[in-house]
């Protein structure tokens, strides 16, 4: 009898160690059911968290390139507006200025006439005085003509005469109205007479 208790103790022994084993197995299979359950919600989330991001990243990138486009907007704007607003000033002298330069003619036709006078001391007065003021806003009288060869850029041809010598083809002969600027910009062209 003891043989056989001996027999069926290491029998059962055996069984229990199985038994054990297989509720080991099924624990072990039963954790890494769970761990793949785990880890394939914390790759759910982490992808999740990933497009969150390029979601803001992207959202960011357009805020800044709406920021800058605007910014650059305004800029023009400004730029565009400060340069109105000097070409309106130039244009509100220009028609003042305009307006002046047959006077500015009239005193020199005076000039002419009075020439060696009592009253030539009292117009070159004026006439001075008038000429630096227009000189101070931005006018400027053209070099004279005469003799130069002719530029449609800076002259208007009233007329054409024959030329009295071979050197004057071309050239202006005389120069019936001076041309002036009004900064860089040509506010009246010189009338001349041309030689052909």
């Amino acid at each position: 009898m003891s043989a056989k208790n001996t027999v069926e103790e290491s029998n059962t022994q055996e069984e229990l160690k199985l038994n054990e084993e297989q509720v080991q197995d099924e624990t072990i299979n039963e954790e890494s059911a769970e761990s793949q359950e785990s880890k394939a919600t914390e790759t759910s989330e982490e992808e999740d968290y990933m497009a969150k991001i390029a979601a803001l990243e992207e959202a960011l990138a357009q805020e800044k390139d709406q920021k800058l486009r605007l910014y650059a907007d305004f800029e023009n704007h400004r730029k565009r507006t400060a340069k109105e607003r000097i070409e309106l000033f130039g244009s509100a002298n220009q028609e003042l200025m305009s307006a002046l330069l047959p006077i500015v003619d009239d005193f020199n036709r005076a000039l002419k006439n009075v020439a060696n006078s009592e009253a030539e001391e009292g117009i070159k007065l004026i006439y001075n005085k008038f000429e630096n003021t227009l000189q101070q806003k931005g006018l400027k009288p053209m070099e004279n003509c005469t003799g130069k060869d002719f530029d449609v850029d800076t002259m208007e041809a009233i007329t054409r005469i024959p030329a009295p010598s071979e050197d004057l083809k071309g050239k202006v002969v005389d120069e019936i109205e001076q041309g002036f600027f009004l900064g860089n910009k040509i506010i009246r062209y010189a009338r001349v007479v041309v030689g052909e």
